[in-house]
């Protein structure tokens, strides 16, 4: 008690507690950032907020988002980890996992440490890293990744398109050995890359340049092969993959078969795809490169399986994909030009700190999905995926004390004005949400409040989080299959 002294640093009291499984009143108890005690009437702290009934959930962890990441291209991101982790945290977000891209011809201890760099000093919460590899070399394959792994980089993410980025269906499988080997994460970007290229080119040649091509380059079936391609290259390696960024049915009728048939695949999909459509890149002028990201957003009945697939459990993660680059100036979109051709306008939108109100006001509030389950995709499924839980993602004695109390209120829009990225525009701009993160604890400091626009000036705050190696879920059905039915080959190959 401290010689007499409050019992905790900080309590919150009254709080309507969500986790991935349950729903129950209490009181949430804080020492040295850390929860140390739920109960009803817990004993003083030397802070108390009162939570008065609403709902006190795990802070999010946004597990996939790029702050400050080089691009090759000339355009630079808008966001770096002080103005991105604010902005986060603004939206009850707590926890965020961007990527240490390697550049072809270098290594990826030099991308780690580049971005090491970009990143000490500046973020106000906690971090981890993904890797990017697209350049897995022998010695990357048999030294450096294992190494990094080992030291708690233990997810990492391959492209199957992108002229800069993109791995052909070998060397993904030399990836997959080692993911198997190691007991790493493997996150995929499935997109057959040749039909783009066929596409574009071919739209080009008939003077189709405007944003709203972008979507009819990449259509649903580009997806849809490269998800199959990605399912199948996992299961003949028996290792886990998620499939990030999914858009619409085609691609999510791939996963649930993989699923159903008891293999490790897990999805990932991004606010993009509940909330816009491929009419929000056909707007007048250039306005329409503001929504250009890949996959591109696709129509409203793909929207609509997307949000059955929530419900239905297919997707273990839901991330915003936060790629921050500015519409005016000559360093964002238009970095080849206001009359760019699609192809040329820099990929991604941003979306850190809208991610969870959205979901939470349509999701939650709108009985599209349960509190629970907005819970497991917004911050328990992350953090067991890529190796951080218990100690992120979740409300229990010993977890980080990363809390968010949710205000709820009459529909307000959301204002680009007043978000806290560097980015100048939004493109959910006007869109009504019906909740917004009250307040935002990262490991038991207040880092936003709404009712007095109180935000930390706390750069550096912020930790670097070594991960675990992940422990792949729901495997058990299948790992018995792979036992009994003709999986020997593998063990007989070192893996």
């Amino acid at each position: 008690m401290n010689g007499g002294g409050p019992a905790f640093d900080l309590v919150v009291r009254n709080a309507r507690i969500a986790t991935g499984a349950d729903v129950y009143q209490a009181d949430i108890g804080v020492s040295n950032g850390v929860i140390v005690a739920l109960g009803v009437r817990l004993a003083g702290g030397a802070r108390e907020i009162d939570a008065a009934g609403r709902w006190v959930l795990p802070g999010g962890i946004d597990a996939h988002c790029h702050l400050d990441q080089p691009t090759g291209d000339d355009s630079v991101m808008a966001d770096d980890f002080e103005s991105g982790t604010r902005s986060a945290a603004c939206g009850g977000t707590t926890t965020v996992i961007p990527f240490a891209c390697q550049q072809r011809g270098g290594t990826l201890q030099d991308a780690v440490d580049d971005y090491h760099r970009r990143a000490e000093g500046r973020a106000l919460i906690d971090y981890a890293f993904h890797l990017i590899v697209t350049d897995p070399t022998p010695h990357v394959l048999e030294h450096e990744l294992p190494a990094l792994i080992a030291r708690g980089y233990t997810s990492f993410k391959i492209y199957m398109t992108y002229d800069a980025l993109k791995l052909d269906d070998r060397q993904i499988l030399d990836l997959l050995a080692v993911a198997r080997r190691e007991k790493a994460m493997t996150m995929i970007h499935a997109e057959n890359a040749d039909c783009i290229a066929w596409l574009t080119e071919r739209m080009l040649e008939r003077g189709f340049t405007a944003p709203q091509y972008h979507a009819l380059s990449r259509l649903p079936v580009v997806e849809r092969e490269a998800t199959h391609r990605a399912i199948s290259l996992s299961e003949l390696l028996d290792t886990p993959v998620l499939i990030v960024h999914v858009s619409g049915r085609e691609a999510i009728e791939q996963i649930q078969q993989a699923q159903w048939r008891g293999a490790p695949i897990y999805a990932e999909t991004c606010p993009q795809y509940l909330f816009l459509t491929e009419d929000d890149l056909d707007l007048d002028g250039f306005e329409g490169a503001k929504c250009i990201c890949s996959p591109p957003p696709r129509d409203a009945a793909n929207q609509d399986s997307v949000w059955r697939a929530l419900d239905h459990g297919v997707f273990s993660v839901f991330s915003s994909d936060h790629a921050p680059f500015r519409f005016d100036g000559p360093d964002g979109k238009k970095v080849h030009g206001e009359n760019a051709s699609f192809d040329k306008v820099p990929n991604g939108i941003p979306g850190l700190e809208t991610r969870l109100a959205l979901l939470f006001s349509e999701g939650v509030l709108g009985g599209r999905i349960d509190v629970n389950q907005f819970v497991e995709m917004t911050s328990t499924g992350p953090a067991k995926l890529y190796g951080l839980y218990p100690r992120k993602g979740t409300i229990a004695i010993g977890a980080d004390a990363d809390l968010v109390v949710w205000d709820t209120f009459d529909p307000q829009p959301i204002r680009n004005a007043d978000l806290h990225h560097n980015v100048d525009y939004t493109p959910y701009e006007g869109r009504n949400v019906r909740a917004w993160p009250g307040i935002t604890i990262s490991r038991g400091d207040v880092v936003w409040e709404r009712a007095t626009g109180f935000v930390a000036n706390a750069a550096g705050r912020g930790r670097f989080l070594p991960c675990e190696r992940p422990v792949a879920l729901h495997r058990s059905r299948h790992e018995q299959q792979t036992r009994n039915k003709g999986f020997r080959w593998l063990a007989a190959l070192g893996l």
